[in-house]
């Protein structure tokens, strides 16, 4: 059975879980999107987030960026590889609205999704 779920286990939670993702990623992107993703070898993808205080300056636009990227991932993490993502934002991405910030994510899994069947 498939579980949509988003647990303590689908996180990135320590700097060195960052660091493996960080030291060889492959890149992908949108206008204000980077996303790093490397392989994990697990059965289980992870996620972490690194929205920064200045590209996005009120807590409440972070987190509401933040809580969109996260329910995209629960809904996405089963059609991905074993791999862990770091989300990074660029600026002006708080000016979008939700329905364009989520239009930029699927196109971003859908082509994570296609370059890791090769």
């Amino acid at each position: 059975m498939v579980t949509y779920e988003f647990n303590r286990e689908s996180r990135l939670l320590t700097p060195g879980q960052f660091q493996s993702v960080f030291s060889k990623p492959s890149r992908y992107g949108s206008s204000h999107f980077t996303i790093l993703i490397t392989a994990n070898n697990t059965d289980r993808n992870r996620l972490g987030l690194a929205v920064a205080k200045k590209r996005v300056k009120l807590a409440v636009q972070r987190n509401r960026i933040k809580r969109l990227v996260r329910e995209s991932f629960r809904l996405k993490q089963h059609d991905l590889p074993g791999i862990d993502i770091v989300v990074m934002v660029k600026s002006g991405i708080d000016k979008l609205d939700n329905s364009e910030i989520n239009h930029q994510l699927e196109k971003i899994w859908r082509k994570i999704i296609q370059r890791q069947k090769r």
